[in-house]
C-alpha cells in the first residue's frame, strides 16, 4: 500500500466535505536556505482537516459565547432573549428564590406617571442596557411625566416610545441611561400549571418587592380598560380594574376594553405590580404581570384592595411578539 493510499483510508469521509487530495500532504519544513521564494509543494492544500478547524471554532462561537458573542461579532445590540430555556442563575441555584430575586432584581424598575387627574405607580423590565423598558399600557396611559427608579435608587426620566392598548402593553425609554441590567425574556409556551414563579414589583410603592408561588392556570381571558386614566395605580379610585367572567373587579373596567390571554399565578400581587415580571426557576422573564383580583369588589377603594391570590400576567410570547410594533412608536 502507497503513503497515499494510506492517508486516503485514515481520512473520515463526510459527503459534505471537499474530496481528499490525491496524496497525503506533504510535513512541513524549514525552506531551504539561500534566495528565491519557497517551492510551490509546499503550500497546504486546504481539506477536510482544515475544514473542521473552522467549523471548530463557529461552533466554540455559537456554543460558548453565549448572546454576548454573538452581538460583539454582528455588531448588534439587542433585548436579552432566549428562544429556549437558558439560566439567568448558576445551575446549583436553580430554583432557589433569594438567588433568581438577586439575579433579577436589579432588571425591575418602579414607575411613577404624573397624569392629569392625579398619579400612577407600578413597575418595568429593563430589556436593554440603554434604558428600554416593558410596562403596562395602563401604567402610562395619558402621562404627561414618567419618572423611573432602578433597584440601586437612581432615577431617570423617560419617555413613550410605543403603545398598545389591545394587548396592555408599553415601551418606554430612559433618558441618559447606560449599563443597566438587563432582564432575560423566555419562553411562555413552556409554561405548565404548577410551575413555581417569583413575581418581582414595587406593589403601593415598595420598590424591588418579591414574592413566590406557582401558576395556577393558563389562557385566562381577562379584560382591562383602555380607556386614558382608568386602571391607574394609587389614584384612590380602586386601582388596576379588570374583568372575568362577565364580573367586575376594583373598579370600572370603562366603556372601552380590551381582552387577553392570561397566565394565572397564586403569587401575591398588589396594586403597583402592573407592568412587573413573573419569572421561572432559571430566572427568566414569562410574563408582565397585568392584573388582580381582589375581594374588595367593585366601588371599593384602593386601600382596601389586597391580593387573593389570584393574580394574572400577558405572556412573555405576546410580549416578544409584538416588541417590534413598540420600538416601531406605534400608538394603538
Amino acid at each position: 500500500m502507497t503513503e497515499s493510499e494510506s492517508f486516503q483510508q485514515q481520512t473520515p469521509v463526510n459527503p459534505e466535505w471537499p474530496p481528499p487530495p490525491a496524496y497525503a500532504p506533504a510535513p512541513s519544513a524549514a525552506p531551504a536556505p539561500g534566495p528565491g521564494p519557497a517551492p510551490a509543494h509546499t503550500k497546504r492544500t486546504r481539506g477536510p482537516l482544515a475544514l473542521l478547524a473552522a467549523v471548530a471554532i463557529v461552533a466554540a462561537a455559537i456554543g460558548g459565547g453565549t448572546a454576548y458573542g454573538i452581538q460583539e461579532l454582528t455588531g448588534t445590540h439587542d433585548t436579552a432573549a432566549s428562544a429556549t430555556a437558558t439560566s439567568v442563575v448558576p445551575a446549583a441555584k436553580k430554583g432557589d428564590i433569594a438567588a433568581i430575586a438577586a439575579a433579577v432584581s436589579p432588571s425591575i424598575v418602579e414607575i411613577k406617571a404624573s397624569l392629569a387627574n392625579g398619579s400612577s405607580t407600578g413597575s418595568g423590565v429593563i430589556i436593554t442596557s440603554d434604558g428600554e423598558i416593558l410596562t403596562n399600557n395602563h401604567v402610562v396611559a395619558g402621562a404627561t411625566e414618567i419618572k423611573v427608579s432602578t433597584s440601586d435608587g437612581k432615577e431617570y426620566t423617560a419617555k413613550v416610545v410605543g403603545t398598545d392598548s389591545k394587548k396592555d402593553l408599553a415601551l418606554i425609554k430612559l433618558e441618559g441611561a447606560a449599563g443597566l441590567k438587563t432582564a432575560s425574556l423566555g419562553d411562555s409556551s413552556k409554561v405548565q400549571v404548577g410551575d413555581t414563579v417569583v413575581a418581582i414589583g414595587s406593589p403601593e410603592g415598595l420598590t424591588g418587592t418579591v414574592t413566590s408561588g406557582i401558576v395556577s392556570a393558563l389562557d385566562r381571558d381577562v379584560t382591562v380598560s383602555t380607556d386614558e386614566g382608568q386602571g391607574q395605580q394609587g389614584g384612590g379610585d380602586g386601582g388596576w380594574p379588570f374583568e372575568f367572567g362577565g364580573r367586575q373587579f376594583n373598579g370600572d373596567t370603562g366603556s372601552s376594553t380590551t381582552t387577553y390571554k392570561a397566565i394565572q399565578t397564586d403569587a401575591s400581587l398588589n396594586p403597583g405590580n402592573s407592568g412587573g415580571a413573573l419569572i421561572d426557576m432559571n430566572g427568566n422573564i414569562i410574563g408582565i404581570n397585568s392584573a388582580m383580583y381582589s375581594a374588595s369588589g367593585s366601588g371599593s377603594s384602593s386601600a382596601d384592595a389586597g391580593s387573593v391570590g389570584l393574580g394574572f400576567a400577558i405572556p412573555v410570547d405576546t410580549v416578544k411578539a409584538d416588541l417590534a410594533n413598540l420600538r416601531s412608536g406605534a400608538q394603538n
